[in-house]
């Protein structure tokens, strides 16, 4: 197959309340969409960017540029087999992983629409609905974290992630774990901890969390080892696992008891399956986190997490949990035992509501095969 044209398009869509991490704060999404056409097929993908390299170094000026200027063009040319042809196009392009995924998932789209079968099912996928929990961001106070958690719970969600840093962390963990004993419960400190900080974060220990999630520096795992040591809560790494070669030296380290898996951070559903099979093999549990995607990426993310072995809750969550509207016309709903449901129609099932993503539309470019 040879791809006829690519459109990429930033967006902006403000998020339903601003989101705040140890790191930084969001107030919508500035995500680049990525729409690819060939054969009369169509497929759909996105690149959870933001306005500023925070989370990792991409930004959606570079990931619109990495596109634009090399990835759009080196797919264009390429003979495709097989959505898994695409990492081996991009492989002499380094880093850039949310670049190079926006574009790999609008073809394992395409491919799986033209196939006539669902994502999940391309992928190996075995579940016909995902666990999901919610990431509650950092609050201006206990009592209003207390009272945001007593939402989410009363919506459906039965798994808790709290964002935490230093002077938020033990209080407001321990004032959600004393109000709900039962609670499925986990933090994440998004990098900004470190080793000399063991004896601090062994203070979360008593709280019975599922997961201490990437404590320390965004692209350590040798510190992560020795951390693993000394407190009892699990480790789960999510920053520092950029590829299938990372998690393996995370798990021949010993680095951590739980791996968080995020496509678009690993670069692609390739690379992110190899780590799910590694894992699996190693008695390693994965789950899924998530980008705040809109709900062509949330799509992407259902149809992976209905593999074997995402087995703890992700960070998918429902549309709503994010998005007044959405730039799809038919987002996820929570069910009530907490899960998604996969979708079982072609492809990965997201419907793209294109008057609305033409209105939320900030930039468009479009490429095409010999022009």
């Amino acid at each position: 197959m040879k791809i006829d044209r690519i459109e990429l398009r930033r967006i902006h869509m403000p998020y339903v309340r601003p989101f705040e991490t140890s790191g930084w704060r969001h107030e919508g999404s500035d995500a680049v969409i990525v729409r690819v056409d060939a054969d009369g097929a169509t497929g759909w993908g996105e690149s959870p960017v933001s306005d500023g390299p925070w989370y990792n170094e991409e930004t959606y000026h570079t990931a619109l540029m990495m596109q634009r200027e090399f990835l759009g063009p080196m797919l264009l040319e390429a003979e495709i087999a097989g959505p898994e042809d695409v990492r081996g196009i991009f492989k002499r392009v380094r880093a850039n992983r949310m670049a190079k995924a926006g574009l790999e998932f609008a073809v394992w789209d395409l491919f799986a629409r033209a196939k006539g079968v669902s994502l999940a099912e391309l992928l190996g996928g075995t579940r016909e609905e995902v666990a999901v929990g919610v990431s509650v961001p950092i609050q201006a106070s206990v009592g209003e974290l207390l009272d945001t958690v007593e939402g989410y719970l009363e919506d459906g969600y039965q798994r808790v992630k709290l964002k935490i840093k230093p002077g938020w962390d033990v209080q407001p963990t321990r004032a959600v774990r004393e109000r709900w004993p039962e609670l499925l419960l986990q933090v994440d400190g998004n990098s900004i901890y470190h080793l000399e900080d063991a004896e601090h974060l062994r203070q979360l220990d008593p709280f019975d969390l599922l997961l201490n999630e990437q404590p320390l520096d965004h692209d350590d795992i040798f510190d992560h080892a020795k951390l693993a040591k000394l407190i009892e809560t699990p480790v789960c790494l999510d920053e520092s696992i950029v590829s299938p070669d990372h998690a393996r030296w995370a798990l021949e380290l010993n680095a951590c008891g739980v791996i968080n898996v995020k496509p678009s951070r690993i670069g692609g559903l390739a690379d992110s399956v190899a780590v799910h099979d590694m894992c699996k093999e190693a008695g390693i549990p994965v789950w899924h986190g998530g980008m705040l995607e809109t709900g062509i990426g949330r799509a992407t993310s259902v149809a992976l997490a209905s593999l074997p072995n995402f087995t703890l809750p992700g960070d998918i969550s429902a549309n709503d949990r994010y998005y007044k509207r959405d730039i799809v016309s038919n987002p996820f709903t929570l069910n009530s035992n907490s899960t998604l449901t996969v979708p079982d129609g072609p492809g990965h099932g997201a419907v793209v509501d294109e008057a609305y993503l033409e209105e939320v539309t900030v930039d468009k470019v479009c490429l095409r095969r010999g022009s």
